[in-house]
């Protein structure tokens, strides 16, 4: 597994997504009231972006007919048909033994860390005072 630097925090603010190319891979990363996370940015479906889907709390039931929304599990819904997968795990939520998109690490790295050679990086005037987004895959 390697790090890559994806982008810097400030251009990841809370309630927002992004798409990132590692390589070849598309990655999805979200900021969820500062929690970090990352999916392949495509929908195991029909190849939506993920990206571009909706985040949301997930509609429960404990009987026919009485819903509610759980706040602390938090979803991603595919922009063409909705489906729902954990932001954390990649799985479905309607059949996570069968359906998923694959799951990466990711956290934030302070920018005086990250010490030349040890990760690529574009280079654009930033300061090496500011939290950068990295992800593992």
């Amino acid at each position: 597994m390697t790090d890559h630097v994806v982008c810097a925090l400030s251009e990841l603010p809370p309630g927002t997504a992004k798409r990132v190319m590692i390589g070849t891979r598309a990655i999805a990363v979200f900021n969820v009231d500062g929690k970090l996370s990352a999916i392949a940015d495509r929908c195991p479906h029909e190849g939506a972006s993920l990206s571009l889907g909706q985040v949301g709390g997930v509609i429960v039931a404990d009987r026919p007919g009485e819903y509610r929304v759980r706040t602390d599990m938090k979803m991603v819904r595919c922009p063409w048909h909705g489906w729902e997968f954990d932001m954390e795990t990649g799985k479905s939520w309607c059949d996570p033994a069968r359906m998923k998109t694959r799951s990466f690490g990711v956290k934030i790295c302070p920018g005086a860390t990250l010490e030349e050679g040890t990760y690529r990086l574009e280079v654009f005037a930033v300061s090496l005072q500011d939290d950068y987004v990295v992800v593992t895959c």
